[in-house]
C-alpha cells in the first residue's frame, strides 16, 4: 500500500515541486489558500483541500479530511508559510501575528490533530528558512519565526523518537520560484554569495524533503538540512 502524505501549501513553488515529487510513490493530500491548483497538479494528487490555516480548528480539519480519503497518514510536510514585512518603526500586531499562526503554529496544530493516526515509521519534515540564522532586513519576526520552527523540530523530534516517528527540517538558501521570480539585480546579489554560483529550483527541495521522508534516512531525526547552495560560506 503507497505511504500518504500530506503537503501544505501545495500549488506553487516548493510545494508543487514537493507534491510532484512524492507522487510518484505516494498518494498525495495537499491544501492551498489563494493559489488555485493546476490541472496537471490536481493529476498528481488524490484530495486538495483549500485551507487557511491559521484559522482556529483548520488543522484539525485538515487532518480529518485526509484521514477519512485514505484511513492512514505517513508523512506531513509543513511547506506553508507567509513572509511579511515587520520593520522596526511600525507595529502592526496582526502582521506578526499572522507570521507565527502559519510558520509556528499551524504545524504544532497539525501535528496534535495527526498524532492519534501517526505509526512508527512516520515522518514530519518542515520547511524552514536560511533566514532562522541569517536575519532578514525588516523581516524580523519571520526569521524569528523559522528559527522557533526549528527549536520546535528538535523538540518534537526528542519527544516522538521512541514512539518512531521522525522530525526534521530543511532549510533552502535562495531558490527560484517560477510564479514570484526575484529581479535580476537581486539575483544576482544572492549568486555572489553562494558558493555554487547560481541560485536553487524548488526541485532541488523536494528531492531531499524526498530524502527525509524515506526510509533511507530512518537514523534521522531532529536534524534541520541547509540546502544553500553554500550561501554565505
Amino acid at each position: 500500500m503507497d505511504k500518504v502524505a500530506l503537503i501544505t501549501g501545495g500549488a506553487r513553488g516548493i510545494g508543487r515541486a514537493i507534491v510532484e515529487n512524492l507522487s510518484r510513490d505516494h498518494q498525495i493530500a495537499f491544501t492551498w489558500l489563494a493559489t488555485e491548483p493546476s490541472a496537471e497538479l490536481k493529476q498528481c494528487s488524490t484530495l486538495s483541500v483549500q485551507s487557511d490555516l491559521r484559522e482556529n480548528g483548520e488543522p484539525a480539519r485538515v487532518i480529518q479530511k485526509v484521514i477519512s480519503r485514505f484511513g492512514r497518514l505517513d508523512a506531513i510536510v509543513n511547506n506553508a508559510g507567509l513572509v511579511r514585512s515587520t520593520p522596526k518603526d511600525t507595529f502592526v500586531a496582526e502582521d506578526h501575528t499572522a507570521i507565527l499562526n502559519l510558520n509556528l503554529l499551524a504545524p504544532a496544530a497539525l501535528l496534535a490533530a495527526a498524532l492519534p493516526h501517526l505509526n512508527t515509521g512516520a515522518s514530519i519534515v518542515s520547511i524552514s528558512s536560511m533566514n532562522a540564522t541569517l536575519p532578514p532586513r525588516d523581516a524580523a519576526t519571520y526569521g524569528a519565526s523559522k528559527a522557533a520552527l526549528n527549536l520546535w523540530t528538535r523538540a518534537m523530534a526528542k519527544e516522538l523518537g521512541p514512539a518512531g516517528i521522525r522530525v526534521n527540517a530543511v532549510a533552502p538558501g535562495a531558490i527560484n520560484i517560477p510564479e514570484a521570480p526575484r529581479s535580476d539585480d537581486l539575483t544576482e546579489i544572492f549568486v555572489k554569495d553562494t558558493a555554487l554560483g547560481r541560485i536553487g529550483t524548488p526541485e532541488e527541495i523536494a528531492k531531499v524533503v524526498r530524502f527525509l521522508v524515506s526510509d533511507d534516512a530512518g537514523f534521522i531525526t531532529g536534524e534541520v538540512l541547509s540546502v544553500t547552495g553554500g550561501y554565505r560560506l
